[in-house]
């Protein structure tokens, strides 16, 4: 699915937002700058988290974690646990991801494609951003909320 706009992104995220129940694990991936932060802010905005809350990856931070009308919503960046691969579930594992997406929080994780076993397998979507253009995005769902959202292949 061609993203042209922030827009379209946005309206993607809405309809993914729509989707999600709790205990959802979405993985997000795509290179550097290819929007999913900006995709994982839009979601949120839509599950009511309000604009005066600050929203930001948390690469540094590895989890944040947000309020909404359907529970807890995580927003977890694993960038930088990706250059120690062995210490991956033992990290994991420590942030405590897979207990709070069985208490039924929604788990939006960038940069999780190897880590999907440690989540709580299987994930509820996967979302791919690839570059397109300047501002095109081209963006790839696949799972149980994709086809929920209408946004299936």
């Amino acid at each position: 699915m061609l993203l042209r706009t922030r827009r379209d992104t946005i309206a993607l995220a809405r309809r993914v937002a729509q989707a999600l129940d709790p205990g959802d694990l979405v993985l997000l991936s795509g290179g550097l700058g290819a929007g999913k932060t900006f995709f994982a802010r839009a979601v949120a905005r839509a599950l009511g988290v309000p604009e005066r809350e600050a929203f930001q990856s948390p690469t540094f931070a590895l989890v944040h974690e947000y309020e909404t009308a359907r529970g807890p919503l995580l927003h977890a960046d694993l960038y930088r646990l990706l250059d120690a691969p062995a210490k991956l579930e033992a990290e994991l594992a420590r942030l405590g991801l897979r207990e709070r997406r069985g208490e039924g929080a929604i788990v939006l994780v960038e940069w999780g494609e190897g880590a999907a076993a440690w989540l709580g397998a299987p994930p509820s979507l996967v979302l791919r951003l690839e570059h397109r253009g300047d501002t095109a995005r081209e963006a790839t769902l696949e799972g149980p909320v994709a086809a929920r959202a209408g946004a299936a292949p």
